[in-house]
């Protein structure tokens, strides 16, 4: 998913990129407290994970600021300090879940897919559809029991249509979702990838429909029958 990491400690900020982007998520980092509130006024994320000591402006500021604005975007907290008046005011601030430093990057990717999982409505990270199994937490897609092999980038974009199953989802809400500000992704990138996916789920019960001038929904089966509107063949 698309993460905004706002964090003033360069070599731990470069950990996080590294294996978050490692997982296939997109992940823009910024070091500076008032420039990530700059960036949160133009661009949506699916999570931030947000420093509590930052420059110019601290993580509560930056967080109670955007909570007033009505954005309820998932929001992890980083902190060096571990008492319980500073849990309970980000907390209370609005702050979604809360991790101590130093944290074992094991609990640290628990804790995004819990947050990410629970922005998309998502009670469990393992969805079932006939004999297809996503499991978001292992990585892993199996077709009766069997491993299907889907890189990173693919991997998420299943991973954003499965989220929204039977709905359309535009490409812009894509793009956002699969690359960062740094990514060069060219105006058929999105088409690329959902080739690629379409190719690897040739054989699994659902379809990835085209829908024109909307975007992509992805779907079971046995509920093929009927096209949405403006639907093309797969190829589209």
């Amino acid at each position: 998913m698309r993460i905004l990491l706002v964090e003033d400690n360069a070599d731990l900020a470069d950990a996080i990129v590294r294996r978050m982007r490692r997982n296939g998520h997109a992940v823009d980092w910024q070091s500076d407290g008032l420039q990530a509130a700059n960036v949160l006024r133009y661009q949506s994320f699916d999570l931030i994970v947000l420093d509590i000591g930052l420059p110019r402006l601290n993580g509560l500021s930056l967080l109670a600021g955007l909570r007033e604005r009505g954005d309820t975007t998932p929001v992890l907290m980083l902190t060096a300090r571990d008492g319980i008046e500073d849990r309970v005011k980000a907390l209370d601030s609005g702050a979604d879940d809360y991790l101590s430093k130093p944290f074992d990057f094991r609990e640290f990717e628990a804790r995004c897919r819990v947050l990410l999982r629970r922005n998309r409505g998502q009670a469990a990270g393992v969805v079932q559809i006939g004999a297809l199994s996503f499991d978001a937490g292992a990585h892993r897609v199996t077709l009766d029991g069997e491993a299907i092999e889907v890189p990173n980038r693919e991997f998420r974009l299943l991973e954003i249509l499965i989220g929204k199953l039977g709905r359309v989802v535009s490409k812009d809400e894509i793009g956002n979702g699969l690359f960062g500000f740094d990514d060069e992704a060219g105006p058929n990138a999105i088409e690329l990838y959902v080739g690629r996916l379409r190719k690897r789920l040739a054989a699994a019960p659902l379809r990835i429909v085209t829908v024109r001038g909307a975007g992509y929904l992805i779907e079971a089966a046995d509920a093929a029958g009927a096209e949405p509107p403006g639907a093309e063949p797969a190829d589209g």
